[in-house]
């Protein structure tokens, strides 16, 4: 099959257990990765910095970023391409699904 379809990347985020993160590869290939991240309220990823290109897309909720020495609230609809080392983090200031693509080349 020549496309890869998913109709409904959200989930119902007042069943995510507290103090938990899903996250689950939606797709994969020698260019991108794809990830869906689930975070209950208060959760999120520390700093860290990435050796490929990304892009997060915020399906649902609200979000703090840090990116490099920015730090921006973000809600459902925003869509942030980083570059290769930025050091970045994320934390949920609701229950927040997010899609991350990992640009591979």
């Amino acid at each position: 099959m020549p496309y890869t379809l998913f109709e409904h990347c959200q989930a119902d985020l007042t069943a995510l257990a507290p103090e938990s993160i899903l996250s689950k590869t939606l797709f994969q290939d020698d260019h991108i990765k794809v990830s869906l991240f689930h975070f209950a309220q208060g959760q999120g990823l520390g700093e860290h910095s990435s050796s490929k290109a990304a892009i997060l897309q915020i399906l649902q909720g609200d979000a703090l970023l840090t990116l490099g020495n920015d730090e921006r609230q973000v809600s459902t609809g925003a869509w942030i391409h980083m570059t290769v080392q930025l050091p970045h983090s994320v934390k949920a200031l609701s229950p927040m699904s997010m899609l991350l693509t990992l640009l591979k080349q």
